[in-house]
């Protein structure tokens, strides 16, 4: 098994790590290629041997190797997740952020993680992904593993979204915005505008206002079947719409955005001693009584 080595080149902390991982598994002969940016700062920060950087520096770590060792935060693991496209190579995200509920290997159980790998202890969770075609947009296929969202921008004020569901009126929002959400983006932004959290297996799609002034306005749960298409109507404040957290302000304010389930998915490597509902109890800190015990009170 070829492993691909890749991480946010931001953190300091990433490097002296990276150093340390590369040269264990150099040493034990296990098969590696690193992202160009990675072997690149490796050699600028004389970390590892240059022959090593060169040699096994590939451009689209994806095509090149069989799973992604991705060293950051969520935020990392969803830019590695668009950096394999539809390829599907699986993706196992190493904890170097705050909550990680997509990166959830811990730093310091990366050896042992690649020795679980190499021994074929794992499975490959395939995420839900949706599609988004933007009305007029000449950009080709773009497609989300957490969430779409559409925003006010600049001035104060409530913008109005109207929401179709398979060619049926839903709503008019009047709202900051809309969070369009997978179960995967379910313990994202969509969480923190109250909406509810979805197990990843579930084959559903959220709908998440943000902000909104009726009260009876709620989040929705909808069939992964649906086309769910959006439209800001003749808006004068600017927004923007946001895919994955890659903001772009629209070409035309009155566009349609035609949301759907992808036909791709997104492949994460999970191991059987991992359970979501014991990632929620550890990330959200549930389960303790009042006195900071266990749920019983021991």
């Amino acid at each position: 098994m070829t492993y691909g080595i890749t991480g946010n080149t931001i953190k300091k902390t990433l490097w002296p790590l990276l150093a340390e991982v590369v040269t264990w598994m150099d040493a034990q002969g296990v098969s590696f290629c690193l992202h160009t940016n990675i072997a690149q700062g490796l050699l600028e920060r004389d970390l590892i041997p240059a022959v090593v950087c060169r040699r096994q520096s590939v451009t689209n770590l994806a095509e090149a190797v069989d799973v992604i060792l991705s060293f950051g935060g969520d935020g990392t693991l969803l830019r590695s997740a668009h950096e394999t496209s539809t390829l599907g190579t699986p993706i196992l995200g190493v904890n170097m952020g705050r909550l990680g509920f997509l990166a959830d290997v811990d730093v310091g159980q990366v050896k042992q993680t690649i020795e679980r790998l190499e021994a074929g202890d794992y499975s490959i969770d395939a995420r839900l992904v949706l599609s988004v075609e933007i009305e007029g947009d000449g950009a080709g296929h773009r497609w989300a593993l957490n969430d779409v969202v559409i925003a006010r921008a600049g001035p104060a004020g409530l913008m109005a979204i109207d929401v179709v569901i398979d060619g049926t009126p839903l709503n008019r929002y009047w709202a900051d915005g809309l969070i369009i959400a997978t179960p995967t983006g379910s313990t994202a932004y969509s969480l923190a505008v109250g909406g509810p959290i979805v197990a990843p297996g579930s084959d559903v799609i959220l709908l998440s206002p943000i902000a909104p002034h009726s009260l009876t306005v709620r989040p929705v749960v909808l069939p992964s079947g649906c086309v769910i298409e959006a439209r800001v109507p003749g808006s004068r404040l600017p927004y923007v719409l946001a895919i994955d957290g890659q903001s772009t302000p629209p070409r035309d304010d009155t566009v349609t955005i035609t949301i759907s389930r992808a036909p791709h998915r997104i492949n994460l490597v999970k191991f059987t001693d991992q359970h979501y509902f014991q990632t929620l109890r550890t990330k959200l800190s549930w389960g303790g009584g009042p006195q900071g015990g266990a749920a019983n009170g021991e």
